[in-house]
């Protein structure tokens, strides 16, 4: 058991089983990786075939379960996860590790305490985390890898958003986890992609971010996550103090919502 696990919602498309195992090969990667399928989707028998052919290989976990959208099935396998690993990360089934070593440049950046990490996707590049990863005590914390009520969009933004609030978050320009998508020519539009792109996700998923965004949903994220930067190594944080003793030499600061607020 490795100690980062590759979350992976899929559905629709088991062939993208074999093509993410060939990138694992072909990198060295030796996270564990789990495939999280709905037990209504179509294409079932095809992930039931892939997880047969791979039963000897035990980094390759399976998570079968009611239909959930992306975001809601992420959620209910990181909070399962959580307690056994102390790395969770996210890839859609369209993400393609390049870089050998990637895996190990992640679990670098996160060995310092509380905090993400994503690479370079060759599409959103630095602007958004479409592939990431962070300490399981962020999930632990909050109780979800995204908030809730979201569906499908808008995840990214919401990890950008912990990040740079917590001060955490690590950008690695020359990892490569290539996103093949519709947008930049890389895959052809499917019926998943017309599902989580239509109009009705896209409002809905932009609704509930501003709103999360904006009416205290993430300031109250964002104060249980400075918290737990504070209190990394088995600190602590006193009521009224911005200076939490923890393993490291050097006290970490915390910022008030007041100042948040400021910035």
């Amino acid at each position: 058991m490795d100690d980062l696990l590759m979350i992976v919602p899929t559905r629709g498309r088991p062939e993208s089983v074999p093509a993410i195992l060939d990138c694992w090969r072909q990198t060295g990667a030796t996270a564990d990786l789990l495939f999280a399928v709905d037990d209504d989707d179509p294409m079932l028998p095809g992930y039931r075939e892939q997880m047969m052919n791979n039963l000897d290989n035990p980094r390759i976990g399976w998570r079968f379960g009611p239909r959930l959208r992306m975001c809601g099935t992420l959620n209910a396998t990181a909070v399962e996860e959580a307690s056994r690993y102390r790395f969770l990360g996210f890839m859609g089934d369209d993400h393609r590790p390049r870089t050998p070593g990637w895996d190990e440049r992640f679990r670098i950046c996160m060995s310092g305490g509380p905090g993400i990490v994503y690479g370079n996707d060759l599409l959103q590049g630095e602007i958004m985390a479409t592939a990431v990863a962070m300490t399981s005590d962020i999930v632990q914390t909050l109780g979800y890898m995204a908030p809730p009520a979201l569906i499908h969009l808008c995840l990214d933004l919401c990890w950008m958003d912990w990040g740079r609030g917590m001060g955490r978050i690590t950008y690695l320009g020359d990892v490569i986890i290539e996103h093949m998508h519709p947008a930049n020519g890389k895959a052809d539009i499917d019926a998943g992609y017309i599902e989580c792109n239509s109009s009705e996700v896209s409002t809905a998923d932009a609704t509930t971010y501003y709103d999360y965004r904006d009416n205290g949903g993430l300031q109250a994220d964002l104060e249980k996550l400075r918290a737990l930067v504070a209190c990394s190594g088995g600190g602590y944080l006193s009521p009224g103090v911005l200076k939490a003793v923890n393993g490291s030499a050097e006290p970490e600061r915390v910022i008030t919502a007041g100042e948040a607020g400021t910035r």
